[in-house]
């Protein structure tokens, strides 16, 4: 098994599998000005209250939290502005028809920069979870955390 290069994270949205069922996840490309890559670069960046949409046809991430970089002085971005997402049209279609037709919700999980040093957006179709399947992710996440760790130390 091939190892793949590792992927640099610049924000992760952890709280989108504790309050979503992830049903499909998809890769996409997102246009940026130059400042924003220096500032993601920097680690700084926050997904955790954006969410993607439709907009004249086309998908965007909305209130994606970008800071400013301050060696960009006048040349800066807006922190909060819409930021176009880069998808084939088919993917589009399929996306805007699931959001309008099954009622899920387009969630960003995570940005990052690829092999070839591209800001990518890995973006999740996703249910809402009520409050009693939210608890029984975590009861489920605890169970496999005590198992592994009984286990560990059987093997000891």
């Amino acid at each position: 098994m091939a190892n793949k290069p590792r992927q640099q994270l610049a924000a992760q949205n952890r709280r989108a599998t504790f309050d979503y069922f992830i049903d499909d996840r998809l890769e996409c490309g997102i246009m940026l000005a130059g400042s924003e890559v220096k500032s993601l670069r920097g680690g700084q960046a926050s997904i955790n209250e954006a969410y993607a949409g439709a907009d004249k046809g086309e998908l965007y991430l909305f209130n994606a939290f970008i800071p400013e970089y301050l060696q960009a002085n006048r040349f800066n971005h807006a922190t909060k502005r819409p930021r176009k997402l880069l998808v084939r049209k088919r993917e589009l279609n399929r996306l805007l028809g699931a959001v309008k037709r099954d009622g899920v919700t387009l969630v960003p999980i995570s940005i990052y920069f690829n092999e070839r040093g591209r800001a990518k957006v890995e973006i999740g179709v996703a249910r809402g979870k009520k409050a009693h399947d939210k608890r029984a992710t975590e009861r489920d996440r605890e169970w496999a955390r005590d198992k592994a760790r009984v286990m560990r130390r059987e093997t000891d």
